[in-house]
């Protein structure tokens, strides 16, 4: 699954460039017994398996970098619990030089499991399968905000930086009763500047006003 997503796009770019490098690791390596038992069923009963919490904490101390402070390194459970994922958090995660994502399946973790991690971290008030979706959507937008990865500038420009992005058109100028606004064919650069910053603040006003009460950054 990871392997898929990550082999093409800006993802890709940033990994050749050698910004970046993915490791990804197999819980079965950590399992107990001939087996390699990574799950069991909860205790007090009910449904599904729930990931032990031996198997994640030593599949954690195996490639937690010893030699980083929680400034450069970051342990993050993928959570419902967690507090929501946001553009801001993208840019502070960008900022690491490790950060290891704790990926659950099915019904999750053991609770005990929290202990041994710095972070929770949820992608949104709904239920995925498991934390592989959750954690390519986190690492997609976090490689992309790593210096090198895009032309300077451009993330400044994009939505939740702090507002939503300005609307934006390409040829033709006119198709059936619509039009390209004419501000953008002016050539002058200084109202077509201004008129984006304003179409921004606006498309938030109207769509997102939460982010303007939120103090998105």
């Amino acid at each position: 699954m990871f392997q898929g997503s990550f082999d093409y796009s800006i993802v890709k770019r940033a990994i050749d460039k050698k910004l970046v490098e993915m490791n990804f690791v197999n819980l079965r390596d950590f399992g107990i017994g001939p087996h390699k038992v990574v799950d069991d069923k909860p205790y007090g009963g009910g449904k599904g398996m729930i990931l032990k919490v031996d198997v994640l904490k030593n599949a954690i101390d195996k490639i937690r970098d010893k030699k980083l402070s929680l400034k450069n390194q970051r342990i993050a459970l993928l959570d419902p619990t967690g507090k929501t994922f946001n553009q801001k958090k993208a840019s502070e995660l960008s900022n690491l030089k490790h950060l290891i994502l704790v990926c659950g399946h099915y019904e999750g973790f053991d609770k005990r499991v929290e202990k041994f991690v710095d972070e929770k971290i949820s992608v949104g008030d709904f239920i995925t399968t498991g934390g592989e979706i959750p954690a390519m959507l986190i690492t997609d937008a976090v490689v992309r905000l790593i210096k090198g990865t895009l032309k300077e500038g451009v993330v400044n420009k994009e939505s939740f930086s702090p507002y939503l992005e300005y609307p934006q058109y390409t040829k033709p100028r006119k198709y059936k009763n619509l039009r390209v606004p004419k501000i953008l064919l002016s050539g002058d650069h200084k109202k077509i500047n201004n008129w984006q910053n304003t179409q921004s603040l606006n498309y938030t006003i109207k769509s997102r006003p939460d982010l303007l009460e939120k103090g998105v950054r």
